[in-house]
């Protein structure tokens, strides 16, 4: 062999010596660890909208300015708002007295209620006794009037036997058997006995009025105990009267928690004329100016929250083999070549394709193999980006270590 050829050996066995050094120097560098380009910082951006529509009466911030939680963004006019909760205020007002009057006529309801209801009852005493007091005067009546018509049937006998008598002794006096005074005396027993019987029937005539004022006495109190029982009947319809009245009451009290609501819901949207800014951040795609009218749930601006940024790194699925939830990364920024630490906080649960809009999919048959990736959220170490470097949207390079 000659020097050529073993120069030329030497050369090839050196430059394979080389080439499985480099191997196992990249190997060594890279095992225990996993890196990947396809990332970029990721921070939560909150979209600002209208909670109520209207006029933009004042806008107060600027693109890219950084405002804390709390801070006035919007100012609507606040007119309109301010005139339903005037409104509302006043339906409100009325409700309450609505009620308080609805609220105090209760107790009167209950109160007469109860005393009708005595009253009643004292009504149907007195008429029950009063028709007990005509039952026993028609009886009375009615004993005086048997009375009368006895003594009236011994007046009229005694009358006729005296009549009889007169008759007889009319022709004894013919005959001067008698004398004129025992005629004179029979004529008078006759006279009086006619008029007693005259007298037993006037007081049989009275007996008779009697019964016929007495059962009028007895009719009238039939009708006031009838009058009295529906009196008392229509008093005893208190309970449903007084539920009425309490039911009353109570629609009262709703429509004062109805105005209530209402009074409440002007006030919100008062406050919601007013858009303030509910976290720390800076303001991005302002698209709201003096003047403008938005709507309800218009979008207004954004904000996006620099204190809480993260890393978003799709890894490939062939990548992920040794990656866990805790291990130590570290976060090269391609803005400023700066390296952040941190650690992998978390992995998604499906293929960036599959939160895609249009997933893919195989109806065809045509399969052609792909790598996914799977997005990895890894959280960086506080204190490293006082200045708020970090933006949304940066690329950056992650290296994960397993040991």
């Amino acid at each position: 062999m000659s020097i050529f050829q073993q120069s030329r050996v030497r050369l090839i066995i050196g430059a394979l010596l080389l080439f499985v050094i480099g191997i196992a120097i990249w190997v060594w560098a890279t095992a225990g660890r996993e890196s990947t380009d396809d990332a970029q910082v990721d921070a939560h951006v909150t979209q600002i909208a209208a909670r109520v529509p209207g006029t933009v009466a004042n806008v107060l911030v600027h693109d890219n300015q950084l405002v804390e939680a709390g801070a006035v963004l919007v100012e609507l006019d606040p007119r309109d708002y301010q005139v339903a909760v005037d409104k509302v205020r006043a339906e409100l007002a009325d409700a309450e007295a609505n009620a308080v009057a609805a609220q105090s006529t209760v107790p009167i309801a209950s109160t007469a209620a109860t005393s009708n209801v005595l009253t009643a009852r004292g009504g149907v005493m007195q008429a029950q006794s009063g028709v007990t007091a005509g039952e026993k005067e028609i009886e009375a009546a009615r004993a005086r009037l048997v009375s009368a018509q006895a003594r009236l049937r011994e007046a009229e006998a005694n009358a006729a036997k005296a009549s009889r008598d007169v008759e007889r002794l009319r022709g004894l006096l013919a005959k001067d058997e008698i004398s004129q005074q025992q005629f004179d005396n029979a004529t008078a027993a006759a006279q009086a006995q006619t008029a007693a019987a005259d007298s037993a029937r006037s007081q049989v005539a009275e007996a008779e009025a009697g019964i016929r004022v007495a059962e009028s006495k007895l009719a009238q109190a039939h009708a006031g105990e009838q009058q009295a029982h529906a009196e008392l009947q229509s008093a005893q319809t208190a309970p449903s009267q007084i539920t009425a009245t309490k039911a009353r009451a109570a629609s009262a009290e709703a429509h004062v928690a109805q105005a209530r609501a209402n009074l409440a819901q002007a006030e919100l949207n008062l406050q919601y004329a007013t858009v303030k800014a509910p976290v720390r951040g800076v303001v991005s795609r302002k698209g709201v100016n003096v003047g403008q009218v938005v709507q309800s749930g218009q979008p207004l601006l954004a904000i996006v929250q620099l204190d809480d940024v993260w890393v978003t790194a799709n890894f490939k699925e062939t990548q992920l083999k040794e990656v866990r939830p805790g291990q130590r990364a570290k976060v090269t920024v391609d803005a400023f070549g700066q390296t952040y630490t941190g650690k992998v906080d978390s992995i998604a649960g499906a293929t960036g394709a599959r939160f895609s809009l249009l997933p893919p999919e195989n109806a065809t048959g045509n399969f052609v193999k792909v790598v996914q990736r799977v997005p990895v959220k890894i959280v960086l170490d506080p204190g490293q980006d006082p200045e708020h470097l970090l933006r949304p949207g940066m690329s950056v390079t992650p290296t994960v270590y397993f040991k």
